[in-house]
């Protein structure tokens, strides 16, 4: 901050024993002291305090292109699915009705009668993600415990 070397300090304290006296220069100093160690608190908390805006802004900008990849890429799953399930949903249901009568129709043609469930299911699912925790929902459930309880 400022350069003050051995010899400005040396000249203040004359200065200051000449102007103060022996009795009052102690005191004078204390409370010098006191109001240099205030201002230096205050500046530093006013840095602490501005540094931690500018990480919570930082933070904030994260969070927002995170957000936006996000939803970037969950609308452009959607396009997908939908392209895909497009066909699918613009059958007639007489059709549906008809597909187990009619077995030479080709197989890639028409889905299941359940296929424009199961995507809006899926959709669905893609939207709100799984509450539970990875492993919960990666590990079958144990049979082991099923069969100790019932014992």
């Amino acid at each position: 901050m400022f350069d003050i070397g051995f010899l400005e300090l040396l000249i203040l304290g004359v200065v200051g024993l000449l102007v103060l006296g022996p009795e009052r220069l102690p005191k004078a100093a204390r409370t010098v002291g006191l109001w240099v160690g205030k201002i230096k608190r205050s500046v530093s908390s006013m840095q602490r305090e501005i540094s931690s805006q500018l990480e919570a802004e930082e933070l904030r900008q994260k969070l927002k292109e995170q957000q936006s990849k996000l939803d970037e890429s969950l609308d452009r799953a959607k396009r997908d699915v939908e392209s895909i399930a497009k066909p699918y949903s613009t059958s007639t249901p007489s059709r549906h009705a008809n597909e187990k009568a009619e077995p030479d129709s080709p197989a890639g043609e028409q889905p299941p009668p359940q296929a424009a469930a199961r995507l809006d299911d899926a959709l669905a699912n893609a939207r709100q993600p799984d509450e539970r925790p990875a492993d919960e929902r990666s590990t079958p459930p144990d049979d082991d415990k099923k069969d100790a309880a019932s014992r």
